[in-house]
């Protein structure tokens, strides 16, 4: 009892309940907010907890955005920047820059239509990048991600603050079309569903581990050889149905929102965030390659093996590496010339 009464002062300091800590604040910026991806992305990070500071950057239409997305009833403050004289308020102190901008496909129009355009943009903006927020994680989302990911490793080297453990291509969206595409067949739930996606985010660049797919249910040689080859048509499935309205913009915004969170999550302590992510690899003889990778307090901790593979993903393998180590060739000649 004296034991109780010398203790009883300290005990009854202490908080007799469970506190929620409050997350680090992080800073967020979209580079591209005005367009078709930045814009509903905006709605999605703005209802993110983990986002303090939402940044809407474009050189058109941000400020508009930004009030709109400004009055959702959520933590998030969110601010707008227009023009490139606002770039550099618009980065300063980012901790993630997810880079938007440039065109979107069109019926017809190829990756070389898309590399003329916004590969010039990829440059300029990851030059803004390396002078206001060179610590930042940077998520490539402007395509084809195949050429401005080594465009962007090239910038960064030229700047002297090149971690290829900040640097993502995001291809979260040919995941989760994987996903529901095989959850569809197999006539199962989608939550849960995992199916691991390697290679690059175009064409037959993307190459879905279906034999790899959790849960495992049995499935036809003909249905793996249907869903690697919808899973990589997908994009050109949008472009066709929104005939000449648009491209993949509403799922790719989801995707970005949803490897935005992890990275979050990961950054602010959390343990054993694993996902798919175009980086900087040596598991290929290719220089920069998808796979899954775990991501932590500093970026990416481990770029992760392929894992076992059916002989129908060794050959698709096989097949996809000169298209995709010529998308990277031009990516970096373009990098070093311009």
């Amino acid at each position: 009892m004296a034991f109780l009464a010398r203790r009883l002062p300290a005990l009854m300091s202490r908080r007799c309940y469970t506190t929620r800590i409050a997350p680090p604040e992080r800073k967020v910026t979209i580079l591209g907010a005005g367009g078709g991806i930045g814009q509903p992305l905006a709605m999605l990070l703005k209802l993110n907890p983990l986002v303090t500071y939402l940044s809407l950057y474009d050189v058109v239409g941000s400020i508009g955005v930004a009030a709109d997305v400004g009055h959702i009833s959520s933590r998030t403050q969110v601010l707008g920047y227009v023009g490139e004289d606002q770039l550099a308020r618009a980065l300063d102190d980012s901790d993630l820059v997810i880079v938007a901008a440039g065109v979107a496909r069109k019926p017809g129009m190829t990756r070389d239509d898309l590399f003329n355009i916004n590969a010039g943009i990829v440059r300029n903006l990851c030059i803004s990048i390396s002078r206001y927020c060179p610590r930042a994680l940077v998520h490539i989302i402007s395509n084809p991600v195949n050429s401005t990911v080594p465009i962007a490793a090239e910038i960064f080297k030229n700047a002297k603050m090149y971690d290829p453990q900040k640097l993502f291509g995001v291809t979260t969206l040919d995941v989760i079309r994987a996903r529901t595409f095989y959850a569809t067949k197999k006539r199962i739930p989608v939550d849960g569903v995992d199916v691991p996606v390697i290679g690059g985010h175009s064409g037959i660049t993307i190459l879905p581990l279906f034999s790899q797919a959790t849960p495992r249910v049995p499935i036809s040689d003909e249905d793996i050889d249907m869903l690697t080859k919808r899973t990589q048509e997908a994009g050109t499935e949008v472009v066709q149905a929104k005939a000449g309205q648009g491209s993949a913009t509403l799922s790719m915004a989801y995707a970005a929102s949803i490897f935005v969170d992890g990275c979050l999550k990961a950054i602010n302590g959390m343990e054993d965030v694993v996902d798919c992510s175009y980086v900087a690899s040596n598991i290929t003889p290719l220089p920069f390659f998808a796979s899954k990778v775990r991501i932590g307090l500093h970026g990416i901790e481990d770029v992760l093996g392929l894992g076992q593979l059916s002989e129908y993903e060794r050959n698709a393998l096989e097949a996809l590496k000169p298209e995709l180590r010529m998308s990277i060739e031009k990516g970096i000649n373009y990098a070093k010339n311009s």
